[in-house]
């Protein structure tokens, strides 16, 4: 699994959680989706998100372009 698909699956499951908890727990955890959603926003233009990090030091995961360029 390449961090790219990685980091989609760890986003879409944070914001089920953050909606779960917001519905049964508290309504303040709908900040949690927001913060999501923006970290999500500027991922898009910047290319940065912690969350890769994570993913590549913990589970030592690599992205798209270091696979394929591997399989060459």
């Amino acid at each position: 699994m390449s961090t790219e698909r990685a980091l989609t699956a760890f986003a879409g499951i944070m914001v089920l959680i953050s909606v779960a908890l917001t519905y049964w727990v508290h309504p303040g955890f709908v900040w949690f989706t927001v913060f999501i959603g923006a970290n999500l926003f500027q991922q898009s233009f910047t290319g940065f998100c912690p969350a890769t990090l994570v993913l590549r030091k913990v589970f030592n995961l690599k992205s798209e372009k270091e696979l394929v360029c591997s399989l060459k």
